[in-house]
């Protein structure tokens, strides 16, 4: 049985697969290198040492634009690996919070089903296994776990700090070695392609791989977010009843809709806005026939840049985490703006600027969810929801 590690650069082999590099069975060992399409041959027999000098001397400088060579590249190379015989698959967690890293987990399990397709066995007969690796924000159930003795975690810092030495000090968080990700103890886990696709998701921003799967933060299923959604429309509706019925709102970042229905729901007119193309057709497609609600792709800057009607309020909710020039929020064409983010990213986004802000005043701050851990992607995972706090902005000449 031929072991395949598919890892994005030669050091990562050693870092998460030290244990199938140095197996008891002693078999073959083929490790490809997805950033040079090349594929390094472990000979059965070849002793653990010779086996990290082979990768070690593959080890090279951080390089701009390294990633997955993607899913059709890949099947080539796990079939010339594969070489028609059996095989055990091993890749990188598509959770991996390191994108590039991520990215090809997701795009070798992609690769392994396509090849079946094409040739009506191939490499589906074979077992892949996603190493869970560095994983800060979820923590993900494992189904093998291969604790490292001292001769292991030994011989891992020595290649490490003999062939990584440049990797300790490196500034992009994607290539940097620090103690997390050098794991004493190391863990894999099988998963159905329904829970890869939302875990790869579901690490994602806001781009079409995020919008990859329906409703990627589970936000229908979640008995957090629902009451946190819940919560929110309840705030809005709260403190815009003495504006009148009919209250028009421009929710920013609309996502598929689940404020949206809400808000329609609570009596308001809605503007939902949503510049991602895919998230935004669903949203339509969730909306249609609902007299009360517009929707369009206009993001931040564009609706500050617009010569439009008054709202009575704009809300941006839970969407404030990607740098956003707050100082967009002057020329919106309201005198309500309501924010939600949760606490330490109102603390260091939202504060300092309200503080040096002449045109808005927070008139009111309360909590609309607590911090809850969550399990997501049907048990797989679980992680903390770090909670919602609401700040309501009032134009100060308004």
């Amino acid at each position: 049985m031929i072991d395949i590690v598919v890892v994005l650069r030669a050091e990562d082999a050693v870092l998460d697969f030290l244990s199938v590099l140095t197996d008891d069975g002693g078999g073959e060992t083929r490790v490809i290198l997805a950033d040079r399409a090349e594929t390094l041959v472990l000979a059965a027999g070849m002793e653990a040492p010779e086996r990290l000098a082979l990768i070690a001397s593959h080890v090279g400088p951080v390089t701009d634009g390294i990633t997955s060579p993607g899913p059709e590249v890949l099947a080539t190379l796990l079939r010339r690996a594969a070489a028609g015989g059996p095989c055990r698959i091993w890749a990188h967690s598509p959770a991996d919070n390191r994108r590039s890293r991520g990215r090809l987990g997701r795009d070798t399990a992609l690769a392994r089903a396509a090849d079946a397709e094409d040739s009506g066995a191939g490499l589906m007969r074979t077992e892949l296994r996603h190493a869970v690796g560095f994983s800060p924000y979820l923590q993900i159930l494992s189904d093998l776990d291969r604790p490292l003795g001292p001769e292991h975690i030994a011989a891992k810092l020595d290649f490490v700090n003999g062939s990584c030495g440049h990797l300790l000090a490196e500034a992009d968080p994607e290539f940097v070695v620090q103690t997390p990700r050098v794991p004493a103890v190391e863990r894999f886990f099988d998963t159905d392609p329904e829970q890869r696709e939302r875990l790869f998701a579901l690490l994602a921003s806001l781009d079409d791989e995020a919008a990859s799967v329906v409703d990627p933060w589970e936000f229908g299923s979640s008995r957090y977010e629902a009451r946190r959604l819940d919560a929110t429309a309840a705030w809005v509706r709260e403190r815009c009843a003495d504006l009148g019925s009919g209250s028009a709102l421009v929710e920013v970042g609309a996502c598929e809709g689940a404020l949206t229905h809400r808000l329609v729901a609570a009596g308001f007119t809605v503007r939902a806005t949503e510049p991602n193309a895919v998230f935004r057709s669903r949203l339509t497609a969730a909306l249609a026939g609902t007299d009360a609600v517009t929707v369009d792709g206009a993001d931040l800057a564009e609706l500050a840049k617009e010569d439009a009607p008054r709202a009575t309020a704009h809300l941006l909710i839970e969407m404030l985490y990607y740098g956003q020039d707050l100082g967009l929020l002057d020329d919106l064409a309201t005198d309500l703006v309501f924010v939600a983010l949760e606490p330490d990213a109102l603390a260091s986004r939202v504060r300092p600027w309200l503080e040096r802000s002449t045109t808005w005043r927070a008139d009111e701050e309360t909590v609309l969810v607590p911090p809850q851990l969550e399990t997501v992607c049907a048990g797989r995972a679980y992680l903390s929801k770090r909670g919602s706090v609401g700040l309501l902005l009032r134009r100060t000449n308004g």
